[in-house]
């Protein structure tokens, strides 16, 4: 072969290769153009009206137990990691000096009822000395009128004429003295029953007060949840406000998620959240609905907040923690610890959507913001509702066992 159909040969081979590469080249480019428009159409059909952040945790309630009185551990029922219900002991401190303060507070009522019943036969027998004193003051009138009659006549002496009338003065004064007598009793009675006197009232109050604390040497969960941060021990002296132990309500939990403060435009209370958890991955997806925003950046209440205002001052994007409300059934059915990760999905309207008219005023301001947060329920507790009858039943018995003749003196009160 001579060197010039090497030559050509060698040319051919490269002009085939060139021709490759630019058909490689062109595939290729018109690839990544075909990727670009699925990616833009994509994009422009679904993600553009999706606001995303991975920035998400649970949160939830976190109810610090504490006893109302004061007193030494005896029995602490619970662990961590124990569930409860709502009324559960928890623990039971040393009933011993709150026994006793009931005993006699009892004792006291007993005392208070039987001193309405002396005070009503004070009442009676006062009345009975008050016919009595009159019988006699009307005796010595008609011996003071019999010898008055007869003075003129020398039948009776002056100086036995002034006796009848010192007589008849010293039981008018005898008369009137048990009146006084009379009424000092009855102010005891009058117009009450024993039930309602306020001596017996105010024993029966300090009863009930000392059932109540009896009552409270048991610790009870206000709620239900998950026992965590276990302080107390068996034979510590704890007074009220100390704490105790800690219930995480987990069937109450909620997502705060933290957006950045240029996605905030296009969120508003009401709008559906799509999430997913670090712990199950994918495989479970739990549907939330936005409740409001916080008042401000997480760095506005952090505990040491940044200081702006200096030389080298460099804007970073702030975050608004976003509440989000999630489903009961979801959570029973897929359990969410305080403080996990989570990923929320915010369908929006459309690119910018305002949610409600805008002035020219506020048009700057974002919709969301400019919303109140959804109507919530209150949480509340129903632990505590007998708490207002405590000792009720004892106060009654009392009253009932030390008031044998109190009908009596009910009906004669009444009438005065």
């Amino acid at each position: 072969m001579t060197v010039g159909a090497t030559g050509n040969a060698a040319a051919a081979l490269a002009e085939r290769l060139a021709r490759h590469r630019r058909l490689a080249f062109r595939w290729f480019a018109l690839g990544l153009v075909i990727a670009a428009i699925a990616a833009g159409s994509g994009w422009w059909t679904l993600m553009r009206n999706v606001v995303s952040t991975d920035d998400a945790y649970v949160a939830g309630d976190v109810v610090e137990v504490s006893p109302r009185i004061e007193g030494t551990a005896v029995a602490v029922f619970v662990q961590d990691t124990d569930t409860v219900e709502a009324g559960a002991p928890l623990v039971r401190m040393d009933p011993t000096d709150a026994r006793l303060s009931l005993d006699a507070a009892v004792e006291a009522l007993a005392h208070a009822v039987r001193d309405y019943r002396s005070a009503g036969a004070d009442a009676d027998q006062a009345r009975e000395q008050i016919r009595l004193r009159a019988s006699e003051l009307a005796r010595a009138q008609d011996d003071f009128d019999r010898r008055g009659a007869i003075a003129a006549q020398g039948a009776v002496s002056k100086e036995e004429l002034r006796h009848a009338g010192s007589a008849v003065a010293a039981a008018q004064a005898a008369l009137e003295s048990q009146r006084a007598a009379f009424r000092s009793s009855l102010a005891h009675i009058e117009g009450t029953t024993v039930a309602s006197n306020p001596l017996v009232k105010e024993a029966a109050a300090r009863v009930r007060s000392a059932a109540l604390a009896l009552a409270r040497t048991v610790v009870r969960a206000p709620i239900s949840g998950r026992i965590t941060r276990r302080i107390v021990q068996v034979g510590q002296h704890v007074t009220p406000g100390t704490p105790l132990l800690v219930i995480v309500p987990l069937d109450r939990v909620w997502v705060d998620a933290n957006f950045k403060e240029s996605q905030l435009g296009r969120l508003h209370p009401g709008q559906a959240v799509t999430l997913t958890s670090d712990l199950y991955g994918g495989a479970v997806t739990y549907h939330g609905t936005i409740q409001g925003f916080e008042a401000g950046t997480g760095a506005a209440f952090a505990a040491l907040p940044a200081q702006n205002a200096t030389g080298n001052w460099i804007k970073v994007v702030q975050r608004v923690p976003v509440r989000i409300a999630l489903d009961a059934r979801e959570l029973r059915a897929n359990p969410l610890l305080i403080g996990m990760s989570m990923d929320a999905q915010v369908r929006v309207d459309r690119p910018g959507a305002s949610h409600g008219a805008l002035t020219s005023a506020s048009a700057s301001t974002a919709p969301g913001l400019r919303m109140p947060a959804l109507p919530r329920t209150a949480d509340t507790t129903y632990v505590y509702a007998d708490d207002a009858k405590a000792g009720e039943a004892l106060v009654d018995e009392t009253i009932r066992a030390n008031s044998a003749r109190a009908g009596a003196n009910d009906d004669k009160g009444r009438r005065q």
